[in-house]
């Protein structure tokens, strides 16, 4: 029987710098699981998922492509709690096969699920510990819009719909402050490595 992986949760608000984070833990030879491409995954052309968002939103949430409009669907789910609720009823569970079977086939000492919404979702069940990347939010909005290209106050009400920082640093096991000087970031991310590598280990 295959033994599960030892799971670092690794989460953070949008422009917190996650991505960069996870970048260099693979740098360092460990495997990262993206939630926000298991988002995209099971909405792939052909994916039934896709099929049944275009039954309830309408035909126009697909683009010519056959891709669905990331940013359409976006803009709905926003402006509308109704709509949102019902879109995470369907995704959620396909969501969660896709990442269970992806961490399951890992095969790093220990593997990282990278997830803006750990905590808001039932993904941080999957998880031995937790890793925040923490920004402050205003650097977090200077840095998203500055990166996406996104309208400021649709950036402030993503980082509304989500979970308050404050307690997103209470939660987490682990704050990594991305507000510092980003030449230690390497250095501070192997020092979480050894401590993963140790915790990851076999207690028999």
């Amino acid at each position: 029987m295959k033994k599960h992986p030892y799971i670092v949760g690794l989460t953070g608000g949008i422009g917190s710098g996650k991505s960069t984070v996870a970048a260099e833990f693979r740098h360092l030879g460990i495997h990262t699981v993206d939630a926000d491409y298991a988002s995209r995954a099971v909405v792939e052309p052909n994916m039934p998922a896709l099929a049944e968002i275009a039954m309830h939103f309408g035909k126009d949430i697909i683009l010519p492509s056959g891709q669905l409009d990331r940013a359409k669907l976006r803009e709905i789910i926003f402006a509308d709690a109704d709509q949102k609720t019902w879109l995470e009823a369907l995704l959620h569970p396909l969501i969660s096969k896709w990442i269970i079977a992806q961490l399951e086939s890992a095969d790093s000492p220990y593997v990282i699920l990278e997830s803006p919404l750990l905590f808001e979702t039932d993904q941080h069940l999957l998880v031995n510990t937790v890793l925040l990347v923490d920004l402050p939010v205003n650097q977090q909005i200077d840095r998203a819009s500055a990166r996406d290209g996104n309208d400021k106050q649709q950036i402030e009400r993503i980082i509304a719909s989500q979970m308050p920082r404050q307690e997103k640093v209470n939660r987490a096991d682990w704050v990594f402050d991305n507000a510092l000087n980003q030449d230690t970031m390497a250095a501070r991310i192997e020092g979480l490595h050894g401590k993963f590598m140790t915790f990851a280990q076999p207690t028999n």
